[in-house]
């Protein structure tokens, strides 16, 4: 469980969006985690991504990597 966003979280957010080709300018990430962790496309078409605060980051990712290919179209 983890009960702020670090580093370590924001940098593997990072390379899911390098990956994906998404620009880091398009994304905020609060530093405060959610359960559960999800993905909103925000009205001013960035994405918002809220950390999975309960399940470890490594089981989470690909949650979100599927997220963010889904709302990408």
């Amino acid at each position: 469980m983890i009960d702020v966003v670090t580093m370590e979280e924001i940098r593997a957010v990072f390379e899911i969006l390098d990956d994906l080709d998404i620009s880091r300018e398009a994304v905020t990430i609060p530093l405060t985690p959610e359960h559960p962790g999800r993905v909103t496309r925000l009205p001013n078409g960035k994405y918002e991504i809220a950390v999975e605060s309960e399940e470890p980051l490594a089981a989470w990712l690909p949650v979100l990597r599927a997220e963010l290919k889904r709302l990408a179209g």
